[in-house]
């Protein structure tokens, strides 16, 4: 939210925070969309992000602007005329003006609180949609429901900005969006990936990726979300707090593999476990799935291997003889904290899953982390043996037999190989 003067918080735009001359700005150039929304919120960036219109000559101005400064330069989109210059503190993109004034370009964008524009010159907010009052009042609000038609990706986009601006999406903006739902279908998958990663990794996204699901949004790719899901989905924020005072802080960073503090965003398991949720039950439609939207071959491994074992573990529960713990982590290792997470919000017991998680917190346990007495090449030597596949095997019972204690050397090993030949 943001205060009656709000240009008081127009200082950290003021003509020093540019990595340029204010004298190579055209007087009507004007600073437009999210770094003027983020001043006004009195939201700093490390990494500069602006965006200027021009009424005319906005890729001759970049040019001018690059060349002056030995900056990087790059035409975006020869039609519209849009151009970056690229400094070491940021970018910097112009564009031509899209209309006759500016008032006919703010118009023709997203949301109102992106349509307010800052002329540097003039030191001057130009507000003709009222942008400023629903920054005031934290309301995100569409400027016309044939932007948001206009490009697709404006539907996602706005439960992603209430998400960032903690901001209410205004009701008819709400019904605007379900009614155009079906459109988002043509907007390129790897802008849906991006969007929906977003929601995925914020701490306070899951309330509007629930609302994404309901308003129908996602249809296209996760066709059979039900009501039992959205629950799950819930239950993983109530997993990860669990876990966080359940686990010593220590356990907790490295199960996480993050912070224990201070956290903005979820860590990887938690993101992962919760597209195991979205995604069908069935592995090879969950690949499928994830395929369409183009995710990395790393995530769709995890997920689908998650899915693979989820069964075994919902059916013991946890509850399994050293042979089977063996082979379970033998598998799972790697993708242990994503199937722990999605099994609690799947209502494993409680209890069953953290003795696990508890075992692959400790480097010492031998069913997890198992260290072999010999290797292949020693069996074939010391024992006269053939290569062949029956020494992978012999292996695998060597483990098994170091694991439940019977033997505990190289030599106990060799002899119990041994007694196993002559039965």
């Amino acid at each position: 939210m943001i205060q009656q003067n709000s240009l008081t918080y127009l200082s950290i735009l003021s003509a020093d925070s540019l990595p340029f001359s204010l004298e190579w700005l055209p007087p009507a150039a004007c600073l437009v969309g999210g770094a003027v929304r983020d001043a006004l919120l009195n939201c700093s960036r490390n990494y500069l992000d602006l965006d200027f219109v021009v009424p005319d000559l906005a890729v001759e101005t970049a040019k001018i602007i690059a060349n002056h400064y030995n900056a990087g330069f790059v035409i975006l989109n020869k039609e519209r005329k849009i151009a970056r210059v690229v400094f070491k503190e940021g970018t910097v993109d112009f564009a031509q003006q899209e209309g006759n004034n500016l008032e006919t370009d703010l118009k023709r964008r997203d949301f109102t609180i992106n349509a307010i524009a800052y002329n540097f010159h003039e030191q001057q907010l130009i507000d003709p949609l009222n942008g400023l009052q629903d920054l005031r009042q934290g309301i995100l609000r569409m400027i016309s429901p044939k932007n948001l038609k206009d490009d697709p990706l404006r539907l996602l986009r706005a439960y992603r900005q209430s998400t960032q601006l903690n901001f209410t999406i205004d009701d008819e903006t709400i019904k605007t969006i379900r009614q155009l739902a079906p459109l988002i279908k043509q907007v390129a998958v790897e802008r849906i990936n991006n969007e929906l990663s977003y929601l995925l990794s914020n701490m306070q996204g899951n309330d509007n990726l629930i609302r994404v699901i309901k308003d129908g949004l996602f249809n296209t790719w996760f066709k059979q979300l039900s009501k039992k899901q959205i629950e799950q989905l819930i239950r993983i924020d109530q997993v990860f707090i669990l876990l966080k005072k359940k686990l010593t802080k220590n356990n907790f960073c490295r199960f996480f593999n993050c912070n224990f503090d201070n956290f903005k965003y979820y860590p990887l398991a938690i993101q992962q476990a919760k597209l195991a949720i979205l995604v069908s039950s069935i592995p090879s439609k969950a690949e499928r799935e994830l395929v369409s939207l183009k995710y990395p071959r790393i995530d769709i491994s995890t997920i689908t291997k998650v899915l693979t074992y989820f069964p075994l573990l919902h059916k013991n529960q946890g509850n399994m003889n050293v042979r089977e713990l063996y082979f379970f982590f033998l598998n799972i290792r790697d993708v242990f904290p994503v199937l722990a997470i999605f099994s609690l919000a799947r209502q494993v017991d409680f209890q069953s899953v953290l003795s696990l998680i508890n075992r692959y917190l400790d480097p010492k346990d031998k069913i997890v982390y198992p260290y072999p007495l010999v290797n292949g090449h020693d069996l074939i030597k010391q024992l006269n043996l053939k290569p062949s596949p029956k020494i992978g095997k012999l292996l695998t019972e060597i483990q098994l037999a170091h694991i439940e204690g019977k033997i505990s050397t190289a030599e106990e090993a060799f002899e119990f190989v041994k007694k196993s030949q002559e039965k």
